[in-house]
């Protein structure tokens, strides 16, 4: 079934006809006609399912039918500033045509610009917990007219510590609403918030035998904890041009790989809990226009945050839970499109490794280097002032040596 044959207005329509979406997705497929008919939602779906667009659709078409405008009819909570502008922008994109008005509301930010928009009429509100709870005490958001309630990336709220947040606004909300559950994860904790938060909810889940998209092509490769960097360095001037997101442990790593890179004349932007939203806004800017192509990130980054045409995810350290391992690399191989994802695992880290391999299910499909191979790749770093002349006379010398060895 073609998006033109469901029953939803004509200027939403040419909005998706405009984005080039043609056919639904699996879980656009099966949670539309349900949020159409009015049922509350709890939906189970890994990252670049096109869940997103899942709710924004009918949402817009049922608010926009009412002829009802700027009064807040609409609230969805997010974790992060990242995920809250992202999916403004997609009900923005897919609502130019109708008169309905969105607004991104976070933290870290001016209140006034804010105010100013809430005053002047909002219909669709995306918000993180803090900001909005702040503006509500202050009287500026009201939710008697609230109709719908969604719940985006539900189980990193859990641990972010929003529990009570969620619940808090459930009282504050008129008793009939429409409430829309997405999570990327089932479990106990997040089957406790779900039945907590729903009434009566039809649950779809698209959960495939193997968490990772199959247009993910993910390998694992031994490097040594000091080598990473060389490493990291070689793949960027492999792969010129090329979209790529760096996950690090720590912001404090962050900024020395960053800083790495620069001594090799890379490019680079930073994402992490250490930047206040202006400078976490500039580099993402930077990266989703292709002014810097390699962003590095903490897993801040990881959920939910859709960047197009990323061509390729470095782990550059293995992430401390496993479940992260899925989300950070599929911020590539994102809804048709192809994706690359290597991670570095050093000696100290095989723990980690046997971790998300269990959490997988299957063993990661291994690179093997040879000592050679290796070795050139320190080789060829920039990192030192060295000539290409100089490399490779330092590569000659070890190759005799290697054949010297094999004599003996």
């Amino acid at each position: 079934m073609k998006f033109e044959q469901y029953r939803i207005l004509p200027e939403i329509k040419r909005a998706i006809a405009e984005q080039g979406f043609r056919k639904p997705t699996d879980i656009q497929y099966k949670v539309l006609p349900k949020v159409l008919a009015g049922e509350d939602i709890l939906g189970i779906a890994q990252t670049g399912t096109g869940k997103t667009a899942a709710f924004v659709i009918p949402v817009l078409h049922l608010l926009a039918s009412e002829k009802k405008f700027k009064t807040l009819r609409c609230l969805v909570m997010v974790p992060t500033h990242e995920l809250a502008q992202q999916i403004a922008d997609v009900f923005k994109s897919l609502g130019r045509h109708t008169r309905l008005k969105i607004l991104a509301l976070f933290g870290s930010t001016e209140q006034d610009p804010q105010i100013r928009a809430l005053q002047q009429g909002v219909d669709i509100l995306v918000t993180t917990p803090g900001r909005m709870f702040d503006l509500h005490a202050q009287g500026h958001i009201r939710f008697e007219h609230v109709k719908f309630l969604i719940l985006d990336e539900a189980d990193r709220m859990l641990d972010l510590g929003f529990y009570k947040d969620i619940d808090d606004v459930k009282k504050l909300l008129p008793r009939r609403h429409q409430t829309l559950f997405f999570s990327a994860t089932i479990d106990d904790k997040i089957k406790k918030l779900a039945y907590s938060t729903v009434t009566n909810a039809i649950r779809i889940q698209i959960s495939p035998d193997d968490p990772v998209s199959k247009n993910i092509d993910h390998s694992v490769v031994m490097v040594e904890m000091d080598d990473k960097r060389f490493f990291l360095e070689r793949m960027v001037l492999e792969n010129s041009g090329q979209k790529m997101v760096v996950f690090v442990r720590t912001k404090v790593r962050a900024e020395r790989v960053a800083a790495a890179m620069q001594r090799v004349n890379i490019a680079t932007v930073t994402l992490h809990s250490g930047k206040v939203h202006q400078e976490r806004k500039e580099a993402m800017n930077a990266f989703k226009t292709g002014k810097v192509s390699i962003l590095i990130a903490t897993d801040v980054s990881a959920r939910g945050v859709d960047i197009p045409e990323v061509e390729y995810v470095i782990n550059y350290d293995l992430p401390e839970v496993a479940e992260n391992y899925v989300h950070r690399i599929g911020r590539t191989g994102r809804g048709t499109h192809k994706g690359k994802a290597v991670s570095f695992c050093s000696k100290e880290e095989l723990p980690l490794l046997d971790e998300i391999e269990r959490y997988l299910g299957y063993s990661i499909a291994s690179q093997t280097l040879s000592d050679l191979e290796y070795q050139e790749t320190l080789l060829f770093s920039n990192e030192e002032s060295r000539t290409f002349k100089d490399v490779m006379k330092e590569i000659a010398d070890f190759e005799g040596a290697a054949k010297k060895r094999k004599k003996k």
